[in-house]
């Protein structure tokens, strides 16, 4: 393998691993905020014992996000140097921004969160839960909007030449919002919504089919669901909305998505297919004819502008965007059915009678975080052979001095710590799992006897 092929997949690899740990983050920072806001609108102490407990879960995965992150910093010293200097002034605003604004509001009412239960009062204690899922999610917007940068540059200037050459900020907002940055932003957002979601679905229904915790795993089924049911649909407008964009500003990214060629012809979408790139056409493929134009202009007859339109070398490999492209939304259709079939059955009160469907809610779990690692492999393949999209290839981006055994060897031992890495969370949550909320049952049944005692007291 090259230099270039094997500094890709390394980054590739530390990325998609860390990419596990910060959705999750996200999407149980907000159940925490709907489950603790219940407690306090509510009084019932089950809610408090459900946040209690997805407290601990939250703070593994928060732990595991730092842990892999950092090495990606490392990354692009050492396999990166071209491309660290070309970015580092953008780079380098976007991620202090992220540090001051995100990480420390984050990780500074983590300590409240997870230790402040008996030390501040509830309202407090909501508070610091509060600030910590928006700490969350602010860590987010900086990191899509520099790597947002990178697909759609915005607000600055080259200063330099030749392997000296950097971009410079000349207008700081103009390269937050960058064309593509608010789109990508919200459809994040919605992927860690759902991951975080089908997360508690997932334990929840594991807890009903045991027997185990029955009123917390409703609960918390229920409230999960709320979201799951939200963040689905917002994932598909803003998929859309996205594609749109990608129409204007990386016509060849949306053209590998759909394996579209001819600029003179209405684009289809494809339900499934494999991509000729040779013969520049679908094989085993089934379309809808003229939807994709509909979908970006309203006009099923209205050209799209094909992958003929660009040289073969600015093109991106289509096969491999084509079918993490088309999985992502399949996944994507299947959330959304699973999700509102279980709200549907909720309305009903028959969700819980359906044992097939609760198995299902067990390995939905898989969904949300397959999904997102396709739908980055889409979005970062696709604007090859761009680094920097239309500005700096990959391939000129590479350090000049980093070897490929250098490479091996790194890629070897992350390889073997991020597998204990992962090993030793999984051993961590399904601990946590198996140990379940502590008497959780046993205060929601004396909520529940409480407050007939005082209906009865009424009557009377």
């Amino acid at each position: 393998m090259t230099t270039e092929i094997l500094a890709r997949i390394q980054f590739a690899f530390t990325v998609g691993f860390h990419y596990i740990y910060p959705p999750l983050s996200i999407g149980l920072g907000v159940i925490l905020v709907m489950m603790e806001g219940m407690y306090l609108k509510t009084k019932n102490p089950l809610y408090e014992k459900m946040t209690k407990f997805w407290v601990k879960i939250f703070a593994l995965t928060f732990a595991l996000g730092v842990a892999t992150g950092i090495v990606m910093e490392f990354e692009f010293g050492t396999n990166w140097a071209t491309y660290s200097r070309y970015v580092g002034d953008v780079f380098g605003s976007a991620l202090a921004a992220e540090g001051i604004f995100a990480f420390f509001l984050e990780s500074g009412f983590l300590a409240i969160l997870v230790f402040g239960w008996n030390k501040v009062s509830p309202r407090t204690h909501f508070i610091s839960t509060i600030m910590v899922s928006l700490g969350s999610m602010l860590s987010a917007v900086w990191i899509v909007v520099a790597n947002s940068w990178q697909q759609t540059p915005a607000g600055f200037h080259i200063v330099g030449q030749g392997l000296e050459a950097r971009a410079e900020i000349t207008d700081f907002w103009a390269m937050v919002f960058n064309p593509s940055s608010v789109d990508r932003l919200l459809h994040v957002l919605s992927g860690s919504w759902l991951a975080g979601s089908f997360l508690v679905i997932s334990v929840s229904a594991y807890y009903i089919i045991r027997k185990r915790h029955l009123d917390f795993a409703e609960y918390s089924l229920k409230i999960a669901l709320l979201l799951a049911g939200f963040a689905s649909l917002f994932q598909l407008f803003t998929g859309h909305q996205s594609a749109v964009g990608i129409s204007k500003t990386q016509p060849a990214k949306l053209a590998a998505f759909e394996a579209h060629f001819d600029s003179l012809a209405p684009a289809p979408i494809y339900l499934f297919g494999w991509v000729n790139e040779e013969q520049q056409q679908v094989k085993f493929g089934v379309a809808i004819p003229g939807m994709l134009s509909y979908l970006i202009y309203g006009n099923t007859q209205k050209p799209v502008t094909g992958l003929n339109a660009f040289s073969p070398e600015t093109r991106p490999p289509v096969n491999i965007v084509f079918q993490t492209y088309h999985f992502m939304v399949a996944i994507g259709v299947l959330l959304i059915i699973i999700s509102w079939l279980g709200i549907f059955l909720w309305w009903r009160g028959k969700l819980f009678r359906h044992k097939w469907l609760l198995y299902v809610f067990i390995f939905s779990v898989l969904g949300p975080q397959i999904a997102n690692q396709l739908g980055w492999m889409s979005a970062e393949i696709g604007r090859q052979p761009w680094i920097v999209y239309g500005l700096l290839k990959t391939s000129e981006a590479l350090s000049k001095a980093v070897t490929t055994g250098q490479i091996w060897f790194s890629l070897i031992l992350f390889t073997i710590i991020y597998i204990l890495l992962f090993v030793l969370f999984i051993y961590l949550l399904n601990e946590k799992i198996q140990h379940g909320p502590e008497e959780a049952d046993e205060i929601q049944s004396e909520y529940e006897h409480q407050k007939l005692v005082l209906e009865k007291n009424k009557t009377f």
